[in-house]
């Protein structure tokens, strides 16, 4: 007899809890992709259900650490559900604040442009509450930029974001842009030798993690080139690792930048705003 919904999920989380912190959310997340049913539906409506047969791979694959939010292929960000894949960066809550901090400096923006735009859930969530807006998503990696334009499709977005590949390490990448009330940022920016999960090592993409021994690789390359990008009033907003605010601020000062430090919900410091010196 096929075990019901309720045992599954409690064997699961079992199994999980060696490898996950958060084992039992784990468990009932996918139970409820494989139900094709939301969490909450599951709970409420689904727990005596047979448990369907293609739960037991779902499980396996977490219990080899790969991300949820891979296996299911959607993560929430900001409120609006984004389609992920392993050509790009899960985004996390952390990098909620950023899109907080850019909508309350820059209420009335018309153009955003987003540097290494991933999925497109920096751009895209802002863009949702910015009405008049229009932006660009940039990224190097054209699987990227795939994934973020089929989830400005969905969101309803399309018509005011546009997706491209472009590198800001090659000359010559930004020529077409023009300038922007708000520029976003979740550049690379960890360490070459840092200790990360599994789940991020193993999975999330090199490319859009690693920025040589310090991490700053990308601030150095990106930040010098934000003044011919930004509009006169315009402000640029970069994600950063929680040792990384001194550094980062040092090297926008350098720039010609004034610059602020905003926490994220830890107490961690997570963006750093710039605005150009007047």
């Amino acid at each position: 007899m096929t075990s019901p919904v309720t045992k599954a999920i409690r064997d699961a989380a079992a199994e999980l809890a060696a490898t996950s912190d958060t084992a039992r959310l784990d468990a009932e997340v996918l139970m409820a992709h494989a139900l094709g049913v939301s969490r909450s539906d599951l709970l409420l409506r689904h727990m005596g259900d047979p448990a369907p047969a293609t739960y037991a791979a779902l499980t396996e694959r977490r219990l080899r650490h790969e991300p949820v939010a891979y296996i299911t292929g959607t993560q929430e960000f900001f409120g609006l559900p984004f389609g992920v894949g392993p050509e790009v960066l899960i985004p996390r809550a952390d990098s909620e604040v950023l899109v907080e901090r850019a909508l309350a400096a820059q209420p009335d923006a018309r153009r955003v442009l987003d540097c290494g735009t991933g999925s497109g859930a920096l751009l895209l969530a802002t863009l949702a509450h910015l009405s008049g807006a229009e932006g660009i998503g940039i990224d190097r990696s054209p699987g990227a930029v795939a994934l973020a334009a089929a989830n400005a499709q969905a969101l309803g977005l399309a018509d005011r974001a546009t997706m491209l590949p472009a590198d800001w390490s090659q000359e010559g990448w930004d020529e077409t842009l023009g300038r922007f009330d708000l520029v976003l940022a979740n550049p690379p920016y960890v360490e070459a030798d840092a200790d990360l999960a599994p789940s991020v090592r193993a999975y999330e993409p090199a490319g859009a993690l690693f920025a040589g021994a310090d991490g700053l690789d990308d601030y150095r390359l990106l930040i010098p080139q934000l003044a011919r990008l930004l509009a006169p009033d315009g402000t640029a907003f970069l994600e950063i690792g929680a040792s990384q605010a001194e550094a980062v601020r040092s090297l926008a000062e350098e720039s010609g930048f004034a610059t602020q430090v905003h926490q994220d919900l830890g107490g961690r410091a997570r963006v750093v705003e710039l605005a150009l010196r007047t």
